[in-house]
């Protein structure tokens, strides 16, 4: 293989050049010529975003721990050097060895957000490997996706040799292991796919096939291939204590979107919000063992430098050991001079106190997410939080000292009136009012108060899989109503709203809940320029309405039409653990109004308890044990 490091000609020319040069504290050094396997692992977007996700880190630690193995990285590169690989006819490289990604054995991309596909493309396309997997020969990498959008991946079906589905220390080893045989076997490109197909949680879309009914809807879903399995079963790591984490993670040397340590406490969810999609397909809840966090957050403390510690997870205030490690954190981080991040917190004495403790107050905010304007809406979507709650945890950090909230809402989640939208607006003030309840001597300043809405998108595994989405009119249409709302309010002048992209949210709803077909749109758009789409200066809703139209391609079928329970979804395939039967009957809950308790009140027979372990399965054992 020939190192294709950029020359200084080239890189005087760019924006952030270590984002390409590798050598990163910690990066892993191997003799290419001493290994077996060679594989790329790949975020589709800019190094500084692909190097604060953490799944990489996992699996970039856990390849690299075996012999045989070379686990190296790529990200998407910058407009800037695209446009020179492009005229300059240079193959896309590895970070570590800057060695062509064609030449590796695997090329594994992580699909963490759908609007990422094109930069997917783009990688392929520089690496000079062909588009399409029917294209590739035994002489092309094999191309696998993993990641939370693949629990719908057929948008990308005919872009990817297969999929991972779940978490990545299960069978991962079991990949490389037969790959190493085949390759001493010397057997073909299709034969390694039959083998694999055959294991858990390994989707191989040529192997299936797909026919529509007339009006658009899925007709039916067949495998193709005999080693092909009829349902692709999530995979779980269910103990959290003996699996793979990094103690020395990669250390970037321009600053990450995150630029610090980040602790994964659990996984999973007990919260249930019938929107989150992370809320469902992580499920059964688990935990780490606190002498597991201790050890390692002292380790990579120690291995990086970093001067801030955050702790990972979907809801950290239901961690049963959360007081606990946080003390411990902060005599810690205290002696070393770090900072503690705690995301995902519950605004309550216990989360106040450790503020106090670890942030300065007069430059920090606190975040709040009611998600919605009204009990009412929260109710449907199953929030599980109260206005009491809210207005109650936002007084207290106001007698804490803190006058800065931020506030996120979803606008155009199902049921939703203009009574709910308005309510956004109100609630925003009646927090606002709180602070002002305060005598004004004792006040810290005035109050600020950020209220951020995003559009629903409605997503596979959810109770609202079925539910209609509104259009980019519809949602710009709310916004305008809801701002003319917030300039009614007596605190105006307190409150800051701010909104995301109506077009982009759509875009994003078509390749959540989309089909094969959509593949058309998506390497249409490629083709007529569409690169990094989640940022707003690159993204381009005319160039994607050019590529829908000319594929033929309807936006509103994907998007704006509610399904029917009966009808065969694109991702049905999959048993994400969660039932079809729990998701219809969560559906209609929400269109009652019914709230379900929490995993930890009470079981709501989900599904998950399939995988022997969790919240649920250990309440049961204790239950049968009495």
């Amino acid at each position: 293989m020939n190192k294709l490091a950029l020359s200084d000609e080239i890189l005087m020319t760019i924006e952030k050049p270590a984002r390409y040069i590798g050598n990163e504290t910690n990066m892993v050094v191997k003799d290419t010529n001493a290994v077996d396997i060679r594989f790329c692992m790949c975020f589709p977007d800019v190094y500084e975003i692909g190097m604060s996700h953490l799944g990489i880190q996992i699996l970039y630690d856990m390849f690299n721990r075996r012999e045989d193995t070379y686990c190296e990285r790529v990200y998407s590169p910058w407009p800037d050097l695209d446009k020179i690989l492009r005229e300059r006819k240079l193959p896309l490289f590895a970070l570590e060895s800057q060695e062509p990604i064609k030449d590796f054995d695997f090329l594994g991309i992580t699909l963490q957000y759908e609007m990422c596909y094109t930069n997917v493309l783009q990688i392929l396309d520089l690496s000079g490997i062909p588009l399409l997997a029917k294209d590739r020969t035994e002489e092309d990498p094999f191309v696998l996706g993993g990641g939370p959008c693949v629990y719908n991946p057929e948008p990308l079906a005919d872009f990817f040799d297969f999929f991972y589905i779940g978490e990545g220390e299960t069978v991962y080893n079991q990949l490389l292991d037969i790959y190493q045989e085949h390759k001493k076997k010397g057997g073909s490109r299709k034969e390694y796919l039959e083998q694999i197909a055959e294991i858990e949680g390994i989707y191989v879309p040529s192997f299936y096939e797909v026919t529509y009914k007339e009006d658009g809807t899925i007709e039916s879903f067949t495998k193709n291939n005999a080693h092909a399995r009829e349902k692709i079963k999530k995979q779980v790591e269910m103990n959290l204590e003996n699996t793979y984490y990094p103690k020395k993670p990669l250390v970037p040397y321009i600053r990450a979107t995150q630029d610090r340590v980040v602790l994964e406490i659990q996984r999973g969810c007990i919260r249930g919000c019938r929107f989150c999609q992370a809320g469902m397909v992580y499920r059964p809840v688990r935990e780490r063992s606190m002498d597991f966090l201790k050890e390692y957050a002292v380790e990579m403390l120690r291995a990086t430098g970093h001067e801030e510690i955050s702790l990972s997870s979907l809801s950290s205030s239901d961690f049963s050991g959360l007081q606990e490690l946080v003390y411990f954190l902060i005599e810690e981080c205290n002696r070393q001079k770090v900072n503690i991040s705690l995301p995902s917190l519950r605004i309550d004495a216990f989360a106040l106190d450790v503020m106090n403790k670890v942030q300065d107050v007069r430059k920090s905010s606190l975040t709040f997410a009611p998600e919605a304007g009204t009990q009412r809406l929260r109710n449907v979507i199953n929030k599980g939080l109260t206005e009491e709650n809210i207005l109650s945890g936002a007084m207290e950090a106001f007698n804490g000292g803190w006058n800065k909230v931020k506030l996120y809402f979803m606008l155009g989640l199902p049921t939703e009136t203009e009574e709910d939208v308005e309510g956004i607006a109100v609630l925003s003030d009646q927090i606002a009012r709180e602070y002002y309840t305060i005598p004004k001597d004792q006040r810290n300043g005035k109050v600020s108060i950020t209220a951020s809405t995003s559009f629903f998108v409605p997503k596979p595994f959810t109770p609202f899989q079925w539910s209609r989405m509104d259009t980019a009119e519809e949602y710009l249409n709310k916004q305008h109503f809801l701002r003319s709302k917030f300039n009614e309010q007596l605190n105006k002048k307190s409150i800051k709203y701010n909104w995301h992209e109506a077009e982009l949210s759509v875009l994003e709803g078509v390749f959540a809940r989309g089909d094969r077909r959509t593949a058309k749109a998506l390497l249409a758009a490629y083709q007529e320029g569409c690169l990094f789409d989640s940022w707003t200066e690159f993204f381009s809703n005319e160039k994607w309405e050019k590529a829908f139209a000319d594929t033929g391609i309807d936006i509103g079928f994907y998007t704006s039409r509610e399904r029917e329970e009966e009808e065969i979804l694109p991702w049905d395939f999959i048993d994400a653990g969660v039932s079809k039967a729990f998701l219809i009957r969560e559906y209609k809950n929400a269109r009652e109004e019914k709230v379900t308790p929490n995993c930890k009140m009470a079981c709501s027979h989900c599904g998950a308890m399939e995988f022997g372990g969790g919240i649920c399965y250990i309440q049961r054992q204790e239950v049968t044990t009495l």
